[in-house]
């Protein structure tokens, strides 16, 4: 089972940290900025606001990503770690998921997204509750 954890823990940090970081560094690379960068009307340079936004989603990303791959070699923080994951995972997903219903279906890109989120979340939950009983 401690493999199974570990690798857990190791893509949920991967995927969180690079995204994370991705979005706090260069957040007009950021995927949901994309369609509106496509669209020559549309200026997000200079735009104050949504780089703060995007770049406060990224830091807390990157930081989970973090603790995430803390858990890994520091035993104590394992079972934080799952909660973490648990939670940004999972949190992302049903946020997705309310958009969906809400505002209609994103492009393929960001429907992967959503399905990258429920896979990493349950396993995060899964292991969660293996680990407590």
């Amino acid at each position: 089972m401690e493999i199974i954890n570990i690798v857990v823990l190791a893509l949920s940090a991967l995927l969180l940290t690079y995204a994370g970081a991705m979005r706090l560094i260069k957040p007009l690379k950021s995927l949901c900025l994309k369609t509106y960068l496509e669209n020559p009307d549309i200026k997000l340079e200079g735009k104050v606001d949504v780089f703060n936004e995007m770049r406060a989603a990224g830091a807390s990303m990157a930081f989970g990503g973090v603790i995430l791959f803390l858990g890994i070699i520091i035993p104590q923080l394992t079972l934080a770690s799952f909660v973490v994951g648990m939670v940004i995972f999972l949190g992302n997903a049903i946020g997705r998921l309310t958009s969906l219903s809400s505002d209609g279906k994103p492009n393929q890109q960001l429907g992967q997204g959503l399905f990258s989120e429920l896979i990493l979340g349950a396993a995060n939950t899964v292991c969660l509750v293996i680990a407590l009983i």
